[in-house]
């Protein structure tokens, strides 16, 4: 690996794609880039599955990852998703997001037509060889069908510019495996936050997380922690974020996403079809598990403000 990964590790947020009456609404996109921001999160994740990437077209996304360097303004990175099943259209968007700005890039393997393992990492080496970004990959089987094995990940990590692996597989021993043939330096990222914690104590180097999105602050702080290794602070953390992580993916991601973030009053819970409203009965449940934790957000935003007043908020 020639590329020296920097800035990465720690929390990232996988951003959901607001709409308002059916279109983007890239207003509300800024805002919720300003406050993670804010409260700590250290990667903003743009356009993959939680962003609804397969139902964005072209121009889109590219506006949304724009949109998201903008707010950024240098204080974080941006790694935006860059997925398809087609290569060519994978390729498109990943050239598309290294001009508008992106740090590196989430590729997913190629779902629904269950290539081989030489087809995913042929599909890998044609999106490394258009851009000159780093490139992080990206193994979430349950939604792809296409699962990448750990000889695929250790072939294409002997690529320049592929730096590390999202795996939300749930399969905590893979951490181990992987940094046994990979080393150090190669980017371990959980993909599943219900086991973040466990992946970071096996020797992840972080998570990119749907629950960051509505409690960034408490999400940062377990990660801090588990840099710091402050066990009774990260079991404390755990305590309080597990029935979040649970209430989020009671119904496929990013439906009781989109339905938190417009309780909040951040976004609309519009949806693009073949995804449809949270049902009452889950929406329930999530408005009772949000009203127990969003006070220890609002405590542990207010710590983070104090302790990092370098980080600035929004120009006004």
């Amino acid at each position: 690996m020639s590329i020296r990964v920097t800035g990465l590790r720690g929390v990232g947020a996988a951003l959901p794609t607001p709409y308002r009456f059916g279109r983007v609404d890239f207003d509300a996109f800024e805002g919720l880039c300003h406050r993670l921001i804010e409260r700590g999160i250290d990667t903003l994740v743009p356009c993959g599955t939680t962003g609804e990437a397969a139902l964005l077209t072209m121009a889109e996304q590219r506006n949304l990852i724009e949109r998201a360097v903008a707010a950024s303004r240098g204080r974080v990175p941006v790694i935006a998703g860059a997925g398809s099943n087609n290569t060519a259209t994978a390729v498109e968007l990943a050239v598309s997001a290294e001009a508008g700005g992106a740090s590196a890039l989430l590729c997913i393997t190629p779902a629904y037509l269950k290539p081989t393992q030489a087809g995913v990492i042929a599909h890998f080496n044609t999106i490394h060889a258009a851009v000159r970004i780093p490139m992080i990959l990206y193994d979430v089987p349950s939604r792809t069908a296409c699962p990448l094995s750990d000889l695929s990940v250790k072939r294409l990590a002997q690529l320049p510019r592929v730096i590390g692996l999202k795996d939300a597989t749930a399969d905590v021993p893979r951490v181990r495996r992987l940094r046994r043939r990979l080393g150090r330096e190669f980017l371990l990222l959980s993909g599943d936050d219900a086991t973040q914690s466990a992946f970071r104590k096996a020797g992840g180097d972080g998570c990119i997380s749907v629950t960051a999105n509505v409690v960034p602050a408490l999400c940062a702080a377990l990660h801090r922690a588990h840099d710091r290794r402050h066990e009774d602070e990260i079991e404390r953390l755990d305590r309080i974020l597990r029935p979040l992580h649970a209430a989020l993916f009671v119904e496929p991601n990013p439906i009781p996403l989109k339905r938190a973030l417009h309780r909040l009053k951040l976004i609309q819970d519009g949806l693009r079809l073949p995804l449809t409203p949270l049902s009452p009965t889950a929406d329930r449940h999530l408005a009772a598990v949000l009203e127990r934790i969003l006070p220890a957000e609002q405590i542990e935003a207010a710590r983070f403000a104090a302790a990092h007043p370098l980080v600035a908020p929004r120009a006004a």
